[in-house]
C-alpha cells in the first residue's frame, strides 16, 4: 500500500511504480485526488484518515507492507505505526524529521515481537547519506566523528517546505557522546568545497543525527547544508525570535503561504537539480578518511531508492525491528540508484569549523 499517494512525493512513486510492473493500493484521506489518479492508473484503492486507530487496522489487515508518504510525519507516522505492529504489516516512509526517527527505534522491542519491520526514511532522506556514512565507517572502523554536508539546487515541494517550517519549533540537533544534543539555529557554520568552489554551510537537524548513530555506532554527527552567508545571519538572529516562530499562529501563517505557491518542482527542474553530498569520519588517532556523493534532484532519488527497497522487500523477508536503509540493503545499495556518483576514498586532513557559536 502506498498511503498518500495523492501528495506531491506519493504521487510520483505512484507513477513510477506503475512503470515498474508494480500494483501497489494507492490511499489517502482525499478521496476525489486518490480515485481519480487510481483510476488513471488502472491501481485498487482506498480511502481512509487516520484518526480512527481501529478503521487503519481494518484497512491494513491484508496488506504486506505500507510505503507512508503523508506527512508531516511528526503527526502521521505515530498512528500509521501503531496500526502496522496491530496488522503485523511491515512499515516504510520517507520522512527526515529526527524526533520520528527516534519515535520509530523506541518501538524497536514490540516490533521485533509482532514480526515487523520498521524502516523510516527511505527517501533522500536518509538512503544517500547512510550508504556513505556505512562506507566511511567501514573505511575507518574505530571513526568516532562523522560529518556530512549537502548542497542542493532547485526548489522543496510544498510537504518538505511545511516540515522545514516545523522545524523552526525546536530549532537544531547534533549528536554527542552518543546522545542526540539540542542546539540554536545555525549552530555551527563551516565552509565546504561543493560543486565546485567553497560554499558556507551551518548545521542542521537531518535525520542522519539520529540514524547514522544506528548504523555506524559512530557517536559524534553532525550534518550540514550549504546556504547563502546572508541567511546564515538570519538564522543565527531568528534564535532570539525562536519563541515567536515555534508559536501556531506564525506556524499556520508561514505553512499559509507554501499552501497557495506550487505543489512542487515539474520534471524539467527536477531534472536539471542535482545534490552534492560529502562526508568525513575521523578517529581519536586524528586519521580520517572522505567521500563525495553526487546524485539527482532529491524527489528522484526518494522515487528510486523507496521503490528500490519495496522490489526487494518484495523478494525477500527482512528481519523484524527498527531497522535503516544501509543497515538492512548495505552501504553500496545508493550505486544501484540512476544517476548517483560514489567517489572514495581518499586521506584527508580534517576541515576545521571557519566560526562556532554554542
Amino acid at each position: 500500500m502506498l498511503y498518500g499517494a495523492n501528495g506531491y512525493t506519493g504521487e510520483l512513486i505512484a507513477r513510477q511504480a506503475h512503470k515498474r510492473g508494480l500494483r501497489p493500493i494507492l490511499a489517502g484521506r482525499n478521496q476525489e485526488a486518490v480515485s481519480a489518479l487510481a483510476r488513471e492508473l488502472g491501481l485498487p484503492f482506498r480511502i481512509f484518515s487516520l484518526e480512527s486507530p481501529a478503521f487503519v487496522v481494518e484497512n491494513l489487515l491484508n496488506v504486506d507492507l505500507v510505503l507512508h508518504c503523508a506527512g508531516p510525519f511528526s503527526a502521521t507516522s505515530a498512528p500509521m505505526v501503531s496500526a502496522c505492529l496491530a496488522s503485523r504489516t511491515h512499515y516504510l516512509d520517507v520522512t527526515g524529521e529526527v524526533a520520528v526517527f527516534e519515535a520509530i527505534h523506541g518501538q524497536h522491542a514490540k516490533a521485533v515481537n509482532r514480526g515487523v519491520l520498521l524502516l523510516p526514511g527511505v527517501g533522500f532522506d536518509v538512503v544517500p547519506t547512510d550508504c556513505l556514512a556505512l562506507n566511511l565507517k567501514k573505511l575507518l572502523p574505530d571513526a568516532d566523528r562523522l560529518v556530512l554536508a549537502l548542497h542542493a539546487t532547485g526548489k522543496p515541494s510544498r510537504g518538505t517546505a511545511k516540515t522545514m517550517i516545523e522545524g523552526l519549533r525546536t530549532g537544531g540537533r547534533v549528536r554527542e557522546n552518543g546522545v542526540l544534543k539540542s542546539v540554536p539555529l545555525g549552530y555551527k557554520v563551516r565552509t565546504f568545497h561543493l560543486d565546485g568552489r567553497p560554499r558556507p554551510a551551518t548545521t542542521i537537524p537531518w535525520g542522519d543525527v539520529a540514524t547514522a548513530y544506528y548504523t555506524t555506532g559512530i557517536p559524534n554527527i553532525e550534518v550540514y547544508m550549504t546556504l547563502p552567508e546572508k541567511q546564515i545571519r538570519l538564522l543565527k538572529v531568528a534564535r532570539a525570535l525562536q519563541w515567536l516562530l515555534a508559536s501556531d499562529w506564525v506556524q499556520k501563517r508561514l505553512k499559509a503561504r507554501v499552501a497557495a505557491g506550487a505543489r512542487g518542482p515539474d520534471a524539467s527542474r527536477r531534472a536539471e537539480a542535482r545534490s552534492f553530498i560529502y562526508g568525513q569520519v575521523s578517529n581519536p588517532k586524528g586519521q580520517t578518511r572522505e567521500a563525495y556523493l553526487t546524485t539527482p534532484n532529491g524527489y528522484d532519488v526518494t522515487v528510486q531508492a523507496a521503490l528500490g527497497i519495496v522490489e526487494y522487500l518484495l523478494e525477500f523477508e527482512p528481519p523484524p525491528g527498527f531497522q535503516t536503509p544501509a543497515r538492512l540493503l548495505g552501504e553500496h545499495f545508493v550505486r544501484t540508484l540512476p544517476g548517483v556518483a560514489l567517489q572514495l576514498p581518499r586521506t584527508c586532513k580534517t576541515e576545521r569549523p571557519r566560526t562556532q557559536s554554542a
